[in-house]
């Protein structure tokens, strides 16, 4: 199944994506790509490839300080990267998790085996322009922070991101750039009654309306905005902050395109698995009212498919996609 278009200075095809590329220890990914043989990458560079965005956010994906498992993964196909450092394995220092140790992976700043783990990664045919990163907000300076709670010392250094939050403009043709706000949340899961992943999460989609409507000590992005992430809620099944994501869908700056797979369903993720919550909408795309969208979708193939079993067998969720006419 290969999407039926093209790239053109008239059409700009905008895509994210948890490819579920993180693995145990640093180092490892990249041993993995090199090696060419492991299955399930393979299957995501087949689908990046289906996929043709001119722009990917690839999701859950380890960072290294040269960016060398995001290029031997992409080749070619991206002359354009940013990557940051997420929080994901980044030590407080701190026993967050109350195991009476430090140093787990649940006492980073976001869960992580170690600095790097499940990162992000931008991925342009586009040149890319300035950044700004919030990935060092804390927590607590969320206005109407939904805070569990928490010791004195753990509020003082527990940034609201759990992987990152980004700025990144995109330099389109002939036209103004565009603000990429990405970010990918963590799963209201894994806690416990103090709900602190879902209260986390909900706050990790409410930061871009804080950021918009001017709340934060940081300016407004200027210019169109395109939100790109995984919310890792869905607005009305499974667990997570469902009036945080509501409200952020709701937003009148922004529009919802509703992307949808073949069979009409939004739904993104399959947890199906193991006692799972199902078919989730948990990764998003939300354009500026001043762009306009000619077309979107969800890259879920259906089984009589012969990518079918490539898409599933690369993650448990599925490319969301946006195709817009530059403005």
């Amino acid at each position: 199944m290969l999407l039926p278009w093209g790239a053109s200075a008239e059409v700009l095809r905008f895509a994210v994506w948890d490819a579920g590329l993180s693995r145990q220890g640093p180092g490892l990914l990249l041993r993995d790509i090199l090696r060419g043989e492991d299955p399930q990458i393979l299957a995501v560079r087949q689908v990046i490839e289906a996929l043709d965005a001119d722009v990917l956010l690839l999701l859950d994906v380890d960072y290294d300080a040269g960016h060398l498992a995001v290029r031997a993964l992409a080749g070619d196909l991206y002359p354009h990267l940013f990557a940051l450092r997420p929080n994901t394995g980044l030590q407080t220092g701190l026993d967050l998790d109350g195991d009476g140790r430090r140093g787990g992976a649940g006492d980073a700043q976001g869960w992580g085996r170690f600095s790097g783990q499940g990162g992000m990664a931008l991925l342009s045919r586009l040149p890319l322009g300035d950044a700004r990163d919030f990935s060092d907000v804390l927590w607590r300076d969320l206005p109407a922070a939904n805070l569990p709670p928490m010791a004195p010392e753990a509020r003082a250094v527990q940034r609201l991101p759990t992987t990152g939050h980004w700025d990144v403009s995109v330099r389109l043709p002939d036209g103004p750039d565009l603000r990429l706000l990405l970010w990918s949340a963590t799963p209201p899961i894994f806690d416990g009654p103090e709900d602190r992943n879902g209260r986390r999460g909900g706050d990790e989609a409410l930061f871009w309306l804080h950021l918009l409507e001017g709340r934060l000590p940081h300016a407004p992005p200027q210019g169109p905005v395109l939100l790109m992430g995984k919310a890792n809620i869905d607005p009305s099944a499974g667990d997570g902050a469902q009036d945080a994501i509501r409200v952020l869908l709701a937003y009148p700056g922004l529009r919802d395109p509703a992307p949808a797979g073949p069979d009409g369903s939004l739904a993104t993720a399959d947890f199906r698995a193991a006692n799972g919550p199902g078919l989730l909408r948990t990764d998003y795309i939300l354009p500026d009212r001043g762009l306009r969208v000619l077309r979107s979708g969800v890259l879920w193939p259906p089984p009589e498919d012969p990518l079918a079993h490539v898409v599933a067998r690369a993650s448990r969720h599925r490319p969301v996609w946006v195709e817009l006419e530059p403005p």
